[in-house]
């Protein structure tokens, strides 16, 4: 009892005597004087191990290390750490999680199993997996970034879990996750496992942001991929709608230049792959781009779009990360440079895109929208058609007073599977162009002529379910297939019409049709969700039509009044509704396989 308490003092007295930062002399107004004083190896890294085990060649461990002393009490940063056991000179991954989550430890069992040693922090503190009761936790001491102080996360004011006494970006909370998490990479580089310069990143979301501001704070990374997150401009208006963060508390000019990420951008020295969703909440598409831009030309730089999803990905996009980190951690397969394309304003505008040939092409898809709003718009899937140089496609417009975005996304054929986690194999990567944008009055001067006309029929099928993402899509019971089509003007139902669904069921079935009013749009009009539920006979082909009599809000029972503010449609085997008081839509097990979607179109008396 005696040794350890000596050893307890011995360490509040040297480690933990004072404080890792500096008191401020200067408010730091730019990224580089926020950073420059700040060493991440310059104190002891001091680990604590929790717990270690061996499963199938690997060593994990759950551990916390040392993150710094601030306002005079230590804290601590809980985490997975793994790698292949008996290996030497391997490289290094950092994961950083996302919003509401925690570290990682499937994936750092994957990256181990895959060669690397990976650290996935728990900056969130959030019970870790698998913990037993009275193990160690991430422990901030006198500061709090999480998110039990969520306007942390905007302020730049000083206050009881915040680092400065006057104003100053060090009492923002990513401030303080970040150098959190540079301290991980510190860990990695002394594992003697691992090779201290061949570093890489990643992270979701949240962690997508930390993603981000490391690798424009710490030169030691050496590829990094955020996904959905770390995007810039998240405090400026784009065509009148309302920015991402729309209060800052202090200055907000501060608050850009020094926690804005298109500032951060800049400095980013390692290869950068942008993992992103067409239609995210948070990493959003536009500003995605727009952050790219902001990288130097220098920098290998490249983007993955997953068409029409919001926060997660096919894997064909997520795949492009995994095999980013092996290109320059470990000699891989070199993914192909990003397609050049070019939008051509003629009568009809052309996407025209040349893909790489470094590997075959298996397809090119084209998309493009009339919507300003990246979260709600739809992605039309132009027809694209191959010459001898490339692919082409025309985007007819309606209307000249909306602006026009186009990208494309190529698929292209791997030598050999590529891994996944949870034992996916994926046989072919997606990489996306850049997106092209033409404001109203570029599309009048350059003479655009408006063709087409508003359309009955949403969908066919003839092309599947392209203009569709798909969640549980090969779980028999609950599958579910979404679209925005209906927030198209080419598309909307106009007033009187009838939503008619064609549909071959092999059994009697209960097929849920969820509507979503206004699902990212409250300067339009409240949420809300509408319900029908369908009974299907089951046999040969059925055709049921809907009025907006038949479809209920879900909190108050109260039918929808008009088409015109639908944002997604739903046809689904079975999905909750979340909320206060979730909701089961369709909760009967679905019977027999799949059923056959023939036909959606809207129905108008003659």
């Amino acid at each position: 009892m005696r040794f350890l308490l000596i050893i307890l003092f011995c360490l509040s007295g040297s480690i933990f005597g004072a404080d890792s930062l500096p008191p401020l002399q200067k408010v730091p107004q730019t990224v580089a004087e926020l950073w420059r004083d700040y060493d991440p190896r310059a104190e002891p890294l001091k680990v604590q191990l929790v717990r270690q085990w061996e499963e199938d060649g690997i060593v994990i461990r759950y551990l916390r290390y040392y993150i710094g002393t601030f306002k005079s009490k230590p804290a601590w940063m809980a985490a997975f750490y793994a790698a292949p056991k008996g290996k030497k000179g391997i490289p290094g991954v950092l994961h950083m999680h996302g919003g509401g989550q925690r570290a990682n430890l499937t994936l750092v069992k994957f990256h181990a199993s895959q060669g690397y040693g990976a650290l996935s922090v728990n900056w969130g503190g959030k019970p870790m997996e698998g913990a037993k009761p009275g193990e160690a936790n991430t422990d901030w001491g006198a500061v709090d970034p999480t998110q039990n102080n969520v306007p942390g996360y905007f302020n730049l004011l000083p206050g009881e879990k915040f680092l400065d006494a006057q104003k100053s970006p060090r009492n923002c909370n990513w401030f303080l996750i970040t150098l959190g998490c540079r301290r991980g990479l510190t860990f990695l580089e002394q594992q003697p496992e691992l090779d201290g310069k061949r570093l890489g990143i990643r992270g979701h979301s949240m962690g997508g942001n930390l993603t981000m501001y490391v690798a424009g704070s710490d030169p030691r990374v050496k590829v990094a991929s955020p996904s959905v997150g770390g995007s810039g401009y998240r405090t400026y208006s784009r065509y009148g709608l309302l920015p991402q963060i729309r209060k800052v508390k202090g200055d907000l000019e501060l608050f850009r230049r020094t926690m804005g990420y298109q500032f951060y951008a800049p400095r980013i020295t390692a290869p950068l792959l942008h993992l992103g969703a067409s239609n995210d909440f948070h990493g959003q598409m536009d500003a995605t781009y727009a952050t790219g831009v902001k990288v130097k030309p220098s920098v290998p730089q490249r983007f993955v779009f997953a068409p029409h999803f919001n926060h997660r990905f096919y894997p064909e996009q997520q795949v492009a990360r995994i095999l980013w980190l092996d290109q320059h951690l470990k000699g891989g397969v070199k993914l192909p440079e990003t397609p050049a394309s070019e939008l051509k304003l003629k009568l009809i505008p052309v996407l025209r895109v040349a893909p790489s040939k470094s590997l075959p092409v298996n397809g090119v898809d084209i998309y493009y929208s009339v919507d300003p709003d990246s979260r709600s718009r739809f992605w039309r899937g132009a027809e694209a058609k191959q010459d001898g140089k490339g692919w082409e496609a025309q985007l007819p417009i309606m209307d000249l007073k909306r602006p026009l975005f186009a990208f494309a996304n190529v698929y292209y054929q791997l030598p050999k599977p590529a891994a996944l986690p949870r034992n996916q194999q994926v046989e072919e990567v997606c990489i996306s162009s850049l997106l092209h944008e033409a404001k109203p009055g570029a599309l009048e001067e350059a003479g655009v002529k408006t063709s087409g006309r508003t359309e009955r029929v949403i969908d066919d099928f003839k092309r599947g379910f392209h203009d569709w993402y798909t969640i549980n899509g090969n779980h028999r019971p609950l599958w579910q297939h979404w679209t925005r089509k209906v927030t198209d003007p080419k598309w909307r139902g106009s007033k009187g019409a009838k939503l008619a669904l064609t549909i071959q069921s092999q059994q009697p079935n209960m097929l849920g049709i969820v509507l979503h009013e206004n699902t990212w749009r409250n300067y339009r009009g409240k949420k809300r969700t509408y319900v029908a539920e369908v009974k299907l006979k089951g046999g040969k082909a059925e055709t049921v039509a809907l009025d907006l009599s038949d479809f209920k809000n879900v909190t108050d029972d109260v039918p929808l009044k008009s088409w015109d503010e639908l944002d997604e449609l739903g046809l689904v085997a079975r999905t909750t509704i979340r909320g206060a008081k979730p909701i089961e839509v369709a909760a009967e097990p679905w019977q027999g396989p799949k059923p056959v979607f023939k036909r959606l179109e809207w129905q108008l008396e003659d």
